[in-house]
């Protein structure tokens, strides 16, 4: 007993101690490869849009992969005005720049022209999905200090699970029993000398203490596959909402036997993937070959996963293979995949700077997930009704990017209006606004007067043009506008409707 407990320890304490085993030859390819990413960024200011925002300081980590790039988080780098590379125990600073950003998967890649910093690097290899009850490594700077860490942690869950940094995406995540701090986040998760995952995010409460979470391999595939042409495209979406079929009484009333497979399609978003081709009450029985089960899970690579995982691997433009129970008679589909772009408010905004259009004080914004975090607590109620039934009403069918009057900056010509901040705004000189695009061409039309109406309130805006023209100069130099407006689109995506016709700002 006491000798195999000898051997226990030795086998434990010999790779500390400078020996060969695969934990210090791990270490050291982690040493010379994982990196730390510090970076300035400047967050836009959403309450004042024409405001360049706050500018701070935040630090990651990365790692080295193939043709010299670095992998790390899109939350590490977002809104990099400046940021720099530096590897371990080499006092060097090399400036990097961001090469893709992904936030709805919450992965970026990094290149740094100095071929110097290369030196003596590696390429780490990415590997496959962790098994549960697995050990893993995760390497980065947490704060406290300066030096590489590895904190080791188990392998307790791997299922879908919210992006954070997106505001809206889920995607395959794995769970393991290891805190994700700051510092952490974009250094590589390893095991068996591969990268396993990318450290992402870890559970903030007391609730659950020493959880992290890391991006898998699937998804970090996927992102390097994607950038292939040189541009990142958005992930894709099957486009609709389903219901667990585990209810006897309820696959009866479908006519389907007791097989345990299936799910009933209860809703289509129009405008997506599946729009024409699937109907509310079809019973999808398989998707690519892969058996849906009753609580909406497909077995892949040994793995049960929900059915949108098949969809999660493709791009767009890609298809898929339906089987679908439709009055009570088996039928295939065929699905060609998009983005699901009306669900685009509800993503958080980095890069680019926030759209308004300024008239007479009265400050017009399209609604965003940045502009409810910032008027949450002001925000009316039929606002708030409006963006938590976006998506789920369809409403962007109407009106693709609602529009609403955020503030009022009081002046003498303006200051009975500011009961009206925090409305959406249906109708300006009698043309629909559909856009913040049709927001400058609606205040064109009319006469001496532009009246602007809101959803559900029969009190209107009414401004005197020629007046607005007088105080606009007085307004912008009092609070510091050097810009009436700005409208262009960037890279923000819209459900449907028009764009700027301009391209940018006018």
């Amino acid at each position: 007993m006491k000798l195999r407990l000898l051997e226990s320890l030795l086998i434990f304490v010999l790779p500390l101690l400078g020996g060969c085993g695969k934990g210090d030859w791990q270490l050291g390819e982690a040493k010379k490869n994982v990196v730390m990413v510090e970076v300035t960024s400047q967050t836009w200011d959403y309450r004042l849009p024409w405001n360049p925002g706050t500018v701070s300081s935040a630090r990651g980590a990365g790692f080295v992969i193939d043709r010299k790039r670095i992998l790390t988080n899109a939350h590490v780098v977002s809104g990099a005005r400046y940021l720099t590379v530096q590897r371990e125990a080499d006092p060097r600073k090399y400036q990097g720049k961001v090469l893709f950003v992904a936030h709805d998967c919450d992965l970026a890649l990094l290149e740094v022209d100095d071929s110097e910093f290369f030196s003596g690097t590696s390429d780490l290899p990415i590997g496959g999905i962790p098994e549960l009850e697995s050990v893993v490594s995760v390497y980065g700077f947490p704060i406290g200090g300066d030096r590489l860490t590895v904190t080791r942690g188990v392998v307790s869950r791997i299922d879908y699970n919210s992006y954070t940094h997106s505001g809206r995406e889920s995607h395959l995540a794995i769970q393991i029993d290891a805190a994700i701090n700051p510092g952490n986040s974009g250094g590589p998760v390893m095991q068996n000398d591969k990268v396993v995952g990318v450290a992402f995010q870890g559970f903030r409460g007391d609730v659950a203490q020493n959880v992290g979470y890391m991006i898998p391999t699937p998804v970090i595939r996927r992102f390097l596959k994607d950038v292939e042409d040189g541009k990142y495209d958005h992930y894709v979406d099957i486009a609709i909402r389903w219901m667990a079929l585990e209810n006897p009484a309820m696959r009866g009333y479908y006519h389907r036997p007791n097989d345990g497979l299936g799910v009933v399609v209860t809703d289509i978003f129009a405008e997506g993937s599946s729009d024409g081709v699937l109907e509310k009450g079809d019973v999808l029985l398989s998707i690519d070959g892969y058996a849906i089960e009753s609580d909406g899970s497909v077995r892949l690579d040994g793995q049960p996963v929900q059915l949108e995982e098949i969809v999660e691997r493709k791009f767009a433009g890609d298809t898929v293979e339906l089987e679908v129970w439709r009055n009570q008679k088996l039928e295939k589909k065929q699905i060609t995949l998009r983005p699901a772009e009306m669900f685009s408010m509800y993503e958080n905004l980095y890069e680019e700077p926030p759209r308004y259009v300024l008239y007479g004080g009265l400050v017009f914004q399209p609604l965003t997930a940045n502009l409810m975090a910032g008027l949450v607590s002001g925000a009316d109620l039929r606002l708030r009704q409006t963006y938590t039934l976006f998506g789920q009403d369809q409403l962007y069918k109407e009106t693709p990017e609602p529009v609403i009057l955020t503030t009022v900056l009081p002046d003498r010509s303006n200051v009975y209006l500011a009961g009206l901040t925090g409305q959406v705004v249906r109708e300006i000189n009698g043309k629909r606004i559909r856009t913040l695009a049709d927001v400058l061409p609606a205040l064109e039309l009319g006469g001496e007067r532009s009246v602007i109406r809101f959803e559900g309130d029969q009190r209107p805006a009414v401004l005197k043009k020629k007046e607005v023209d007088q105080v606009m100069p007085r307004i912008m130099t009092q609070y510091g506008i050097t810009q009436p407006y700005r409208t262009e689109l960037g890279n923000r995506r819209l459900a449907k409707g028009s764009f700027p016709k301009d391209g940018g700002s006018r």
